[in-house]
């Protein structure tokens, strides 16, 4: 039976910050990853905003590790020469009734430490982007985009250069924590037995169904797991903006959002909607609605312009009609057993706070 002092499961984004920092503090880490690849999940299906911290509650984990996770992972990429942009987003409000909730929205960014946050006039939004329409609006400079692919590339490549094994398509079976440590059983092509001091169960939308497989864990400990695809929409050519522009959040998620690449090209989404199995298929009738909420802030926008680009799935701990849940990494401290660390409703912002993410578990997976 092979043994290594730590077991990270899943190489996603979250997964691969989590084996950097351990390899870097010098722990044996493989990484087992179900796909045939790093990142396929939620971790390459989203908007690559690299987001200030504006929408959590105040003292969240959300909060706390998005704004430290933010300037961290902004540092990370100028070091690591990953692309990104700090290109900053509009926050708009088109219609009147829609301003208390912006300056709510800018009292929250405020308290979660955002202090270069700027609430302007419509007319000084329009200044900056003529193409768009809205009655008053927050400026958020510290927003911006990643490659989300560049980055995981650098992040694997870091925890490899310290000893990290990064073993694909090795879908975890089972992990006995009843006795001293953990054996964790793998399926795919090479099955195998592995014992452990330390798991890190970074599974993403399959967390909570590792953690149901976990021999030892109370079941009392693992949360309902919501599904929650986010449709996003491409539109051909490039569009007459050069900042990020997020209409108010309404009930099912932070509302149709202009978002673009790298390359200045524009996406649209996500709407979500809420689902009972793992599809990522995207309705061409949904642009329907698409289009009105789109047009809310950029009246312009063409008929037949927007094409269905692709879907992403959130691993959500809440419901429909329920309020938004927090991160939970759960440690030894909730569930009793020593050097598992569980990571649970890992969504947005995840790709903004994963090397604080990272730096927590680390932190509460020591074993020493």
């Amino acid at each position: 039976m092979d043994q290594i002092e730590c077991v990270v499961i899943g190489a996603g984004v979250v997964g691969l910050a989590v084996a950097r920092a351990l390899a870097a503090r010098g722990r044996e880490v493989i990484v087992l990853e179900a796909a045939e690849a790093i990142g396929t999940s939620t971790s390459s299906r989203n908007s690559e905003v690299i987001h200030a911290g504006l929408y959590y509650p105040r003292g969240s984990l959300k909060a706390t590790l998005c704004v430290r996770g933010r300037e961290m992972l902004y540092d990370y990429c100028a070091t690591r020469n990953v692309p990104h942009a700090r290109c900053g987003k509009l926050l708009v409000a088109t219609a009147a009734n829609q301003i208390p909730q912006l300056e709510a929205i800018l009292a929250r960014g405020k308290e979660n430490g955002v202090f270069d946050l700027t609430r302007i006039s419509g007319s000084e939004a329009l200044a900056l982007e003529p193409a768009l329409e809205c009655v008053a609006a927050v400026y958020s400079p510290q927003t911006g985009i990643v490659d989300s692919h560049q980055l995981m590339l650098a992040l694997q490549g870091d925890a490899e250069r310290d000893g990290a094994v990064i073993a694909l398509k090795s879908p975890v079976e089972s992990i006995d924590a009843l006795g001293s440590g953990f054996t964790v059983r793998t399926a795919g092509d090479a099955p195998t037995d592995i014992r452990a001091a330390c798991v890190i169960n970074s599974a993403g939308l399959y967390a909570t169904k590792l953690a149901k497989r976990i021999r030892g864990l109370d079941a009392r400990h693992v949360p309902p797991l919501y599904l929650a695809r986010g449709n996003y929409f491409s539109v051909s050519g490039r569009v007459p903006f050069t900042r990020l522009i997020y209409p108010m959040p309404n009930d099912a998620g932070l509302g149709v959002h202009l978002t673009l690449d790298l390359g200045g090209q524009a996406r649209f989404g996500p709407d979500v909607e809420w689902i009972d199995a793992i599809d990522y298929d995207v309705d061409p009738r949904r642009a329907e609605s698409f289009y009105a909420q789109i047009r809310s802030y950029w009246p312009a926008l063409p008929d037949g312009a927007l094409q269905p680009a692709y879907a992403g799935i959130r691993p959500k701990l809440s419901g429909p009609g329920e309020s938004a849940a927090d991160f939970m990494i759960q440690g030894a401290a909730s569930h009793g057993v020593r050097g598992l660390v569980n990571l649970f409703g890992i969504e947005s912002p995840g790709l903004t706070a994963s090397l604080a993410i990272a730096q927590r578990v680390c932190e509460m997976a020591a074993i020493d």
